[in-house]
């Protein structure tokens, strides 16, 4: 197995540590660099744009199904200097990273959703957990085709539609960057403790995260053939992407 290399020396920030960081060496000198994040934390969208000063990819690697794409491309092109408006790290690495080839690696997507069916066939689960796993893809679905259909409307129009609201925290980007990550380390410690604490039936979660993040390996896996990858991913996925790729 392949060792994940250390944060580059010449980045000297707070907010990028092996906690949120991995760079996984490749053949031919042809890495990737994750960056796992708290979707629009300032820590977060911090890390993503101090990464991309540094390292200039030839794939820019999202945590999005590619029918949102579009979407983000939309707001990463609007508005003026700094962060954009909407889509958190997101469309601040898309903007961050102009030059590279910007590929959305979650699902759904057909290769997800074959992968899923064999899964539950091969396993024989229960129809209330096949129930909850169909339920958790069409939402995820809805989601993206609405993604879409934002941004036609975006493109067709003077105004920019926005799918959610940015999450406000109780940090902001005009705090000090060892604050904003200390926040972000709270708030990932405090979230993962309330998982935890919560007693449900997570199987039908399980089988659809282990199946987007090998979905997400194999086309960071495709990716890197072309070149260096920085993937933006989001943190609780960081470690199992970080070991898959390095096997």
């Amino acid at each position: 197995m392949a060792e994940s290399a250390a944060v580059p020396a010449s980045i000297d920030d707070p907010r990028v540590t092996p906690r949120f960081y991995r760079c996984v060496p490749g053949h031919a000198d042809r890495d990737v660099h994750l960056l796992g994040v708290v979707h629009d934390h300032p820590a977060s969208i911090a890390r993503v744009e101090r990464v991309l000063e540094t390292i200039d990819p030839d794939v820019l690697a999202l945590e999005l199904p590619a029918a949102a794409l579009p979407l983000y491309r939309a707001y990463a092109d609007g508005g003026d200097a700094g962060p954009p408006r909407f889509g958190g790290e997101m469309s601040a690495a898309i903007r961050a990273a102009p030059d590279a080839d910007v590929v959305g690696i979650d699902a759904p997507n057909w290769s997800f959703l074959r992968r899923l069916v064999a899964r539950l066939v091969a396993d024989r689960v229960s129809p209330s957990t096949a129930r909850r796993v169909i339920s958790s893809v069409g939402g995820a679905t809805r989601s993206a085709l609405t993604c879409r259909i934002a941004a036609t409307l975006t493109h067709a129009t003077s105004m920019t539609i926005a799918c959610d609201d940015p999450i406000e925290y109780g940090c902001t980007r005009a705090d000090p960057p060892a604050e904003q990550a200390a926040h972000e380390r709270s708030h990932v410690a405090g979230v993962q403790a309330l998982l935890r604490s919560v007693d449900t039936d997570r199987s039908a979660l399980a089988y659809r995260d282990k199946t987007r993040e090998r979905c997400m390996v194999d086309r960071l896996e495709s990716a890197r053939s072309t070149g260096d990858v920085v993937a933006v991913v989001g943190v609780d996925h960081l470690e199992a992407l970080a070991t898959a790729l390095a096997d």
